[in-house]
């Protein structure tokens, strides 16, 4: 009997003459696995899930998209098969014809069934596999739903399992928006295939189309969000950014404590800077050697991401046999050559800075914003490229915790810190057990017949002369003597390199002081010797010369703090004092500092509290004192006025003893204060709307902006509207900021009248929404992320996912006595990576 064509109904659907989609023809690809998802803009949006079974393509339509964080169960009907060659459509199917719309190719890649499972399982309703796409990966599962009576349609459900690459909310929907394959939104797909303004979907056409009128434009808006995006998938051979000394850390007797510091693990192993851009990748040590080919794989993996042009700043580790970060491990890999081998990698790269990206100098912004644009940067990396997860304060905690596990110890930066090439106190380093390079200057004869030598001499310079530090005599293995048996043979001379007491001299033979070697030891001795010393292995990512003492800083903070008086006073209708919003500003510098550092600022003032008289402030005549700057700008009128900016948690607590409740920032920055970076819209409700017409506004425009191209985060006023936010990467003025911004309100309005109003009057705003684009031309501000409102109720302003906003029955669900709640909700996975995207403004 013959085989049924699988292909049968999928090539009766359509006709080949009209549509450019592939005639149904089964057949195998290369690996028999391969899935893809495309992003179906039809009668409804939504994403095409295909996965390569026996020939073609099983299909199912995901209503809602592919969701990462498995609390998610995402409604998939069951298609009918597709060709293998459908893997590869993205354009236009034509009005009329079945599936009529815009088709991105919006990821690709294998699929593999997990053990002990297989393709056949569908048949049994269920199917649990893995994906390696460019955008899902991981484990996930399709389960097929109990039909109702009368029901036609077959319905799954598709589920991410929880494992290393699940997240919270819809972030790949919401931040991938655009083609794996030509790197186009879908309106550049309609329009480039259409020749046509149209978004695809009605509302999407009348958006672009009154968009156009608008701007009085005749040729298609928005070209692409980036240039670059459009020349397909692989970026071009853009310049590797060149290698700069790294920031140093300061040594001290103890973990700072307060909400200004960030604290990470203290990896044991190679410092390393990577220069990346696309396929291109360099690993520099600290000290500038170029060991990208001992780190080969690594080299692979980061070029793999396809990165823009951007200088990383980590370390390479290796780990011992329970997991955890060792230095000798480390060693041995790349002893054994494993650096340069094909296979899987025993290394790791753990990322904790960003220093350059798409030729932008980010050593000026704070240590939280960098650490924020990096995970941002590496959302889709996997192991072996991880990101250095931090803490914001209870440092000791977490010294505690690597202690007890036998870690090196922490590092501890200063939040509103900026990078700067040297040892720097914004750095600081506390150490479990005291570790430092020393220099090997000679050793001495073991008795013992299986051993080589008894201890190693070691000494440091100081002013420029080797001094004696003592010796060493434990922590080394067989093979680490042969190592420096060997190492030790070709570098005799007849002299000490330094002066060393009589009583060390003996038996010694001497060597030319090339080898740096890592100790640990618990003290120095009064005559400086190190004491219980133990050796951990030697270095070759850092010269001899280089070697000096560590000196180990008092932790004791010479900085004054900053004094809140009448902390008694009531300022909000609810109760909360004064002192309690000092105390919410400090706990949450961390979270709002990111979005208010080195911004110029309009703080509102209300010294008498709230009920009081209240007042904006922009500029500065000193009353201020030295935790609040300021930076001159230019007005309108030609004048220069200093304007208020801060970039510490001392700054955010001085304006609030000076009786500031509100902090409102310009849309860009003080280093670069013509060059605008954030476009905020904040929605601004007639009294007759509810908050549920307030959400589904916001949603909309977070798709509107989605078509061509722009990631947009919301934002929860703490009053009664929502802002739409966009970050962009500055280079482009303020009246193309201006202008992009009021065209996108003008054409909401205009595509919907009776929902939404880009003009101020009040009296044609009854029924509707206000976008308000005001707040994007220069000197305009927007409250900021985390500012308290002066409001009765000492509510907040909050950033929220966009799968969360459903939920969120107003927009004033916090307050500052909220502080623990939101420092911890904002490492949520669905938080990660809040407001920054590297994005630039559409180019029309």
């Amino acid at each position: 009997m013959a085989r049924a064509d699988p292909l049968r109904d999928y090539n009766a659907k359509r006709d080949f003459k009209r549509t450019a989609e592939p005639a149904g023809k089964r057949a195998s690809s290369t690996a028999g696995n391969s899935f893809v998802v495309q992003k179906h803009d039809a009668t409804r949006l939504h994403w095409d899930f295909r996965i390569e079974v026996d020939g073609v393509l099983k299909s199912w339509a995901v209503t809602k998209g592919p969701s990462p964080d498995p609390e998610d169960k995402r409604l998939a009907v069951r298609t009918e098969d597709h060709p293998l060659a459908y893997g590869e459509f993205e354009g236009l199917i034509p009005k009329g014809e079945y599936g009529g719309g815009t088709v991105m190719l919006w990821d690709r890649g294998t699929w593999a069934p997990i053990e002990g499972k297989s393709a056949k399982d569908l048949d049994k309703g269920h199917l649990h596999f893995t994906l390696e796409g460019e955008r899902m990966k991981g484990e996930w599962i399709l389960i097929r739903l109990k039909p109702r009576p009368g029901e036609k349609r077959e319905n799954w459900l598709l589920r991410k399992i929880d494992d290393q690459f699940a997240l919270q909310g819809d972030v790949l929907v919401d931040r991938a928006l655009t083609s794996v394959l030509t790197g186009r939104t879908m309106e550049e797909i309609a329009g480039d295939t259409a020749g046509s303004h149209s978004l695809a979907g009605k509302k999407g056409k009348a958006f672009s189309e009154t968009m156009a009128d608008a701007g009085r434009h005749n040729a298609r808006i928005v070209k692409t969000a980036g240039k670059t995006r459009s020349a397909g998938k692989k970026r071009g051979p853009a310049k590797l950014p060149d290698f700069r000394p790294p920031q140093l850390a300061t040594l001290v007797d103890q973990v700072p404590t307060g909400n200004d510091w960030m604290h990470e693990i203290k990896f044991d192993g190679y410092r390393a800077l990577v220069a990346v851009s696309g396929n291109k990748v360099a690993i520099y040590t600290r000290s500038g050697l170029d060991w990208t080919d001992k780190f080969a794989p690594l080299a692979r993996h980061l070029a793999a991401l396809d990165l823009p042009p951007a200088l990383i700043d980590g370390e390479i580790v290796a780990y011992d046999k329970n997991g955890n970060p060792d230095f000798s491990s480390l060693q041995n890999v790349l002893k054994r050559g494993h650096g340069s081998q094909t296979e899987a990698t025993p290394l790791s790269f753990h990322a904790f800075d960003l220093l350059e990206l798409d030729g932008q100098d980010l050593t000026v912004l704070t240590n939280i914003e960098r650490k924020e644009r990096l995970e941002a940067l590496l959302a889709q990396a996997q192991p072996p490229i991880h990101v250095a997860d931090h803490v914001i304060g209870a440092g000791e905690k977490l010294f505690a915790a690597m202690c007890n596990s036998g870690q090196e110890g922490i590092i501890s930066k200063r939040i509103a810190g900026r990078y700067v090439s040297k040892r720097s106190r914004n750095w600081l380093k506390v150490k479990c057990v005291l570790r430092q390079e020393f220099v090997v200057i000679g050793w001495k004869k073991s008795s013992a017949r299986a051993r080589a030598f008894s201890s190693l001499l070691l000494a440091q310079y100081e002013d420029g002369k080797l001094v004696y530090k003592g010796n060493v005599g434990t922590g080394f293995s067989a093979p680490t003597i042969d190592d420096l048996s060997a190492r030790f043979a070709k570098l005799e001379q007849a002299d000490p390199p330094a002066e060393v007491p009589r009583e060390d001299r003996r038996e010694v033979t001497w060597i030319t002081p090339e080898l740096v070697a890592e100790v640990a030891f618990a003290e120095f001795t009064a005559k400086g010797s190190v004491r219980h010393a133990s050796f951990i292995g030697l270095r070759s990512d850092k010269p001899a010369k280089s070697v000096t003492p560590e000196k180990i800083a008092h932790i004791a903070d010479t900085e004054k703090p900053v004094e809140i008086s009448s902390r008694q006073r009531v300022i909000f209708e609810s109760g909360q004092t004064k002192g309690d919003l000092a105390d919410y500003y400090e706990g949450v510098a961390g979270l709002i500092l990111p979005f208010a550092a080195s911004r110029p600022l309009s703080l509102v003032r209300c010294p008498q509290g709230r009920s009081g008289k209240c007042f904006f402030q922009k500029h500065d005549s000193g009353s201020f004192g030295d935790h609040v700057h300021r930076v001159p700008i230019t007005e309108k009128d030609g004048g220069m006025e200093d304007y208020i900016y801060v970039d510490d948690a001392a700054g955010l607590l001085t304006c609030v003893q000076m009786g500031t409740i509100e902090f409102h920032g310009w849309g860009s920055r003080v280093e670069a204060v013509e060059q605008p970076d954030r476009m905020v819209f904040d929605l601004d409700p007639d009294e007759e709307l509810d908050f549920d017409a307030v959400k589904l506004a916001a949603k909309h425009i977070h798709d509107r902006l989605a078509d061509i191209g722009l990631t947009s985060f919301a934002m929860l006023s703490g009053g009664k509207g929502i802002h739409v936010i966009v970050p962009l990467k500055p280079g482009h003025s303020w009246a193309a900021h201006k202008d992009f911004s009021h065209r996108f309100a003008q054409a909401l309005s205009l595509a919907e009248p009776d929902r939404f109003i880009a003009t101020m009057s009040k009296a044609k705003r009854k029924g509707k929404i206000f976008i308000d684009w005001l707040r994007n031309q220069r000197g305009a501000t927007a409250v900021l992320p985390y500012s308290a409102r002066a409001r009765a109720n000492a509510s907040v302003a909050v950033p929220v996912a966009w799968g969360e906003l459903a939920a969120m029955k107003d927009a004033h669900p916090f307050s500052i006595g909220d502080a623990k709640r939101l420092i911890t909700r904002a490492r949520s996975k669905g938080l990660a990576c809040w407001g920054f995207a590297e994005q630039a403004l559409p180019d029309f």
